[in-house]
């Protein structure tokens, strides 16, 4: 027993601020002289555990056989071609300690080096103090925002503190503390010496500003339906900031990798280990084609969409016969270096879209859902104003009537191929219409916990567990989170 609590002691209650046990850096790659490695020194090298975080990014959309792809699995962006027990709803069961000890941990270390008197003055060295304190914070509050989103209750307030086996926080209090924590942090920067290793904005304080505030209005939007009076008014809040939201695609969250041994995940998977277990679902390919979606020539190599949740006889009837199914991503998208897009400019005008229609704001609700589909076909390299004219226009697509319901569809359409948001997003508004695998009933609606949390935290496993309890038992898949009314 003493082992198995002092091993959660290091996953889940971190708090030393100790060099030596940082996070893996198995990611890092080649970023030049920023990934000098933290553990040959005991000065600390904060440049390097922002990297680290950073690089995890990488994989933010798609960790094949991780939570995220079951996440895609679950919102029908993608199909299994072969092994087709996820996308069956076998029980799919994920720990998520690796992120506390691992990514969340740099983090943490960051805020701790750089708040502490005995060693500010060395990271400092690498950017303001007040810097990278704030994006550190905005990036934690983005990775628990998707581990919340994916799990529900988590080990969130005494987290990376050192106080053992903790109890889970309900993801009520969750989403309160993550807003709080972008509005503190994106009014946090100051005009001090640039962040070093920050490969995602390169230590642009006003970029960070604009994620960490669209991140508020996502949050804010998908408690929408549990708690509508502080969505509405965290909404508002965070789009009247004086740092701005993401609204132009040179603002975009795009993680580009430098290739080399640091690669694209999906170029990895389709070019490099040369797997073919999963493919662009017929949901998807049926969608875009149906309404004349110029984008269904980037979203996969070819138009022919992989029924979602065949049996694994059927499965390798269909891609027998179908040798031209489509791969992820058209191939000059998914290339060594192509970029990972975390949050597009498209994503937020539609969130502030359907905020509009909720009546949230006072913003122009056709302008902002027009616009947004219109730089989602730029993005995707797609756009023909002819054809868009025409596509804007159809009766399933103009705005009108279903207003919620039409833009719940771009926004399902505007996150892919990242799984997480693209669940997330059906859970809340049920758009588009997503039909079970052949012969099963339900849909999940959750990510279930991994044994270490039985293993290592059982009593308050168990609690959690019980939250989320249905005919087949505690932990259930079926069970819902907090915002999914």
């Amino acid at each position: 027993m003493k082992t198995k609590i002092n091993k959660y002691l290091i996953m889940v209650g971190l708090g030393s601020a100790l060099l030596t046990t940082t996070g893996c850096f198995k990611h890092l790659g080649d970023y030049g002289t920023t990934n000098n490695n933290p553990n040959a020194t005991t000065s600390p090298i904060t440049s390097a555990l922002l990297t680290n975080a950073l690089s995890g990014l990488n994989n933010g959309v798609w960790d094949q056989g991780g939570f995220r792809t079951v996440n895609g699995l679950y919102a029908q962006y993608f199909a299994e071609t072969q092994y087709t027990d996820a996308s069956r709803y076998s029980k799919q069961t994920f720990n998520f300690d690796g992120f506390y000890s691992g990514v969340i941990y740099d983090l943490q270390n960051i805020i701790n080096y750089n708040s502490d008197p005995a060693t500010a003055g060395t990271a400092a060295n690498f950017g303001s103090n007040k810097n990278q304190i704030a994006i550190a914070r905005i990036l934690k509050a983005y990775y628990f925002w998707t581990l919340t989103d994916s799990w529900g209750d988590i080990p969130y307030t005494q987290a990376l503190k050192g106080v053992g086996a903790i109890a889970y926080d309900g993801q009520d209090v969750i989403y309160k503390d993550l807003l709080k924590e972008l509005k503190e942090a994106s009014v946090q920067f100051d005009a001090g010496l640039t962040v070093q290793g920050d490969i995602l904005f390169a230590g642009n304080t006003g970029k960070w500003k604009k994620f960490a505030n669209s991140i508020r209005l996502f949050v804010a939007l998908r408690m929408s339906k549990v708690d509508p009076a502080t969505g509405k008014t965290e909404f508002a809040a965070a789009l009247a900031d004086a740092g701005g939201v993401i609204d132009a695609a040179a603002d975009n969250a795009a993680l580009v990798p430098p290739g080399g041994v640091y690669q694209n995940t999906f170029y990895n998977y389709y070019t490099v280990v040369q797997r073919k277990d999963y493919a662009v679902s017929k949901t998807v390919t049926d969608i875009l084609s149906s309404n004349n979606d110029e984008r269904i020539n980037a979203f996969g190599s070819s138009n022919v969409g992989f029924p979602y949740g065949l049996t694994r006889a059927d499965a390798v009837i269909f891609a027998n016969a179908n040798v031209t199914w489509s791969r992820i991503l058209e191939p000059s998208r998914r290339k060594e270096t192509s970029p990972t897009v975390l949050i597009a400019a498209e994503q937020v005008k539609l969130a502030r879209a359907e905020a509009a229609a909720l009546g949230w704001t006072a913003e122009n609700m056709i302008t902002l859902y027009n616009d947004a589909i219109q730089t989602s076909w730029t993005r995707w390299g797609v756009y023909d104003a002819t054809k868009f004219a025409a596509y804007i226009t159809q009766p399933a697509i103009v705005l009108g009537t279903n207003n919620i319901q039409k833009i719940a569809l771009q926004k399902w359409l505007a996150y892919y191929p990242d799984g997480t948001q693209g669940y997330a997003e059906w859970r809340k508004n049920g758009i588009p219409a997503l039909i079970p695998a052949p012969g099963l009933t339900s849909i999940p609606r959750r990510i279930t916990y991994g044994p270490n949390e039985s293993q290592l935290n059982p009593l308050n496993y168990a609690t959690a567990a019980a939250k989320y309890q249905d005919a087949t038992g505690p932990d259930s898949q079926f069970g819902k989170v907090w915002w999914d009314k």
